[in-house]
């Protein structure tokens, strides 16, 4: 029974924690272009490459 003492408050604050992470990854507009990375590898922006003998 001790032991939910302890684990019971660590667990909250690791959610807690995790929770704070997402908002914080909201707020900084991590998911705003998902498609934009994806699009701009298949963009082939050099040319062929020369290849000596």
């Amino acid at each position: 029974m001790n032991n939910l003492i302890f684990l019971i408050p660590v667990a909250l604050g690791l959610g807690l924690l995790g929770l704070a992470a997402f908002v914080w990854s909201l707020h900084t507009n991590q998911y705003d272009d998902l498609d934009g990375a994806a699009q701009r590898i298949l963009d082939d922006d050099d040319g062929p490459e020369e290849t000596t003998s």
